[in-house]
């Protein structure tokens, strides 16, 4: 008999099982709905995923990538990216190797046919058939209507300038890789990678400014291409470094190269002789020895040395290049360059206090700028009597130029020496880093003489030239070393230069190896040459930077009449 109990058990019986397929279905509906969810994102991973295209061992985002554009400090472009298509072959999907051979060859006959049968031979990817290609060339080949055949768009480096900045800015290869000057150092920071990066992701590249000048740079490396003709020189270099920041204006080293042709950097000679050359540097170490010996307080500037004699070191002598034979002033050791007086000053102060002054103004360490292209100087680690009395006019030990132009800054700006950079940099920024070598008195005292010797010393034909503009300097003429012997009549010719005088704001250094007279009745020494590349360079150069040639016949004379000239 059907009972009241018997309906509550089934009625039980019904309300579990549907509690448990309401259960089973949501349980069904969450799987279901996961499992559109993990098919939906994968798909949109699909989707959004570039697999990486690999053309011998470079992926298509590298190829791709730009550099980031090279400024002046007045944001004239000096380094840029353009596109430019290169030609590529997928090798497994070359029907007929002859054909695609005989075809691509009628628009690039240059192409070796032998070369052009192997790369399109095999199950290869992708390799390259010719790079940088014109945008013709590449609508010929489309043309053609080979399978396996196509483009790829990469960047190119150009450089509107050519050569005009080629030591400072290198060069890269034909990977967009830096392999010199600034465009190496770009790399060896790792900002290329960053902006590469950056660009993936369609992020604007950000210019690098440098602190060169364009006008100033075209200046330089003119004159110098004039004088190598003018004075029948094998080369040729100079800088200029602003003495306050520290900032590389200009520099130029000939022989040079064409960056848009990198395999020219390869030629005989076009090395950075500013940075990575090694020299004898004559006459114009002696502001060094000047420097030194008056800041040491052995030396005033009015003591005066005996210059009747040579110096003698057992069966050595040391003479002077034009003798006065007398006993000069201080000034005047300066204005005829007198080797005798400078060993007799330079002994005044001692040779191991002479020495220790080289490590102040860090003629012994490697002068490390933003470009890799450096050479280790080549200073003895002490100077017995004989090295430091031939190394106060500048023989004995090498430095790079970049080296000499940085302690002229410090001699004549305060006495703060400062690390030279190839970027822009703050007058502030420069002070933090600055190191005190000499005291202000003696950057005083050597700006007196430099001015001296522009108007009645060795300097005077460089004065002649820049009138106006106020400039001190000094020469520097140096015998090099043939066979192992000094004086065989090739001498390398060195002008250091500084203006406005009254607040020299600028330092250059010039250099002409093997120079030869301009005329018979010209000489060949520093003075004749360097000099006046060195005054033609100021004269176009000094407007450029705002500087207005002004009278200052009025501070000539004090000097003149304090110095005793």
């Amino acid at each position: 008999m059907y009972t009241a109990d018997d309906a509550l058990v089934i009625r039980g019986t019904n309300t579990l099982r549907e509690s448990v397929t309401r259960r089973r279905l949501a349980i069904t509906m969450l799987l279901v709905f996961v499992g559109f969810v993990v098919i939906g994102a994968r798909l949109v991973q699909l989707g959004t995923h570039r697999t990486e295209m690999t053309i011998e061992g470079r992926t298509v985002s590298e190829i791709e990538a730009s550099r980031p554009p090279i400024l002046d400090r007045n944001g004239i472009a000096m380094a840029v990216d353009i596109r430019v298509p290169s030609l590529y072959a997928e090798p497994r999907r070359i029907v007929d190797v002859e054909e695609a051979v005989i075809k691509i060859r009628g628009v690039l006959p240059e192409i070796d046919a032998t070369w052009l049968r192997s790369r399109l031979t095999g199950d290869r990817g992708f390799v390259w058939i010719k790079r940088e290609l014109t945008p013709s060339v590449r609508d010929s080949i489309m043309r053609l209507g080979l399978p396996g055949i196509d483009f790829l768009t990469e960047s190119k480096r150009f450089y509107p300038g050519g050569s005009d900045a080629a030591h400072v800015l290198g060069a890269v290869n034909i990977d967009s890789q830096g392999i010199a000057g600034i465009e190496r150092g770009i790399d060896d920071a790792g900002v290329a990678a960053l902006q590469a990066f950056g660009l993936a992701r369609g992020q604007e590249l950000s210019p690098i400014r440098l602190s060169i000048d364009m006008r100033v740079q075209h200046a330089m490396r003119t004159e110098l291409v004039d004088a190598i003709s003018r004075y029948k020189s094998i080369a040729a270099g100079g800088v200029m470094m602003d003495a306050v920041t520290g900032e590389i204006m200009a520099m130029v080293s000939l022989p040079d190269f064409d960056p848009n042709s990198p395999a020219s950097a390869l030629e005989e000679g076009s090395f950075n002789r500013m940075t990575a050359g090694n020299f004898e540097l004559g006459s114009v170490v002696k502001t060094v020895s000047f420097a030194a010996s008056l800041d040491s307080g052995a030396v005033t500037l009015e003591d005066s040395f005996d210059a009747r004699f040579p110096v003698r070191f057992g069966r050595q002598a040391i003479n002077d290049f034009k003798g006065q034979n007398r006993i000069l002033s201080v000034p005047e050791i300066f204005r005829y360059s007198s080797n005798v007086g400078t060993i007799r000053l330079m002994q005044a102060m001692g040779e191991d206090r002479y020495r220790d002054f080289f490590t102040r103004i860090g003629f012994d360490a490697p002068l490390v700028t933003e470009l890799p292209e450096k050479a280790p100087p080549n200073v003895p680690d002490q100077f017995s009597e004989v090295v430091a009395a031939t190394a106060s006019f500048g023989h004995g030990f090498g430095i790079s130029p970049l080296h000499m132009a940085r302690a002229l800054g410090a001699f004549v700006n305060g006495g703060r020496l400062l690390q030279p950079t190839f970027y822009p940099r703050t007058e502030e920024e420069a002070l933090a880093l600055a190191t005190q070598v000499i005291k202000p008195e003696t950057s005083a005292q050597m700006r007196e003489l430099l001015r001296f010797n522009a108007i009645v010393g060795s300097g005077s034909r460089m004065n002649k030239i820049a009138v106006g503009y106020r400039v001190g300097g000094k020469t520097g003429t140096a015998e090099k070393v043939v066979d192992g012997r000094y004086g065989q009549g090739k001498n390398l010719n060195v002008f250091v230069a500084a203006f406005p005088m009254e607040a020299p704001r600028y330092v250059m250094l010039i250099l002409i190896d093997e120079a030869e007279p301009e005329t018979p009745q010209s000489g060949n020494t520093a003075g004749w040459n360097a000099g006046e590349v060195s005054g033609r360079i100021i004269a176009r150069a000094a407007p450029m930077l705002g500087i207005a040639p002004a009278d200052s016949k009025s501070n000539d004379d004090a000097i003149l009449a304090d110095l005793g000239g």
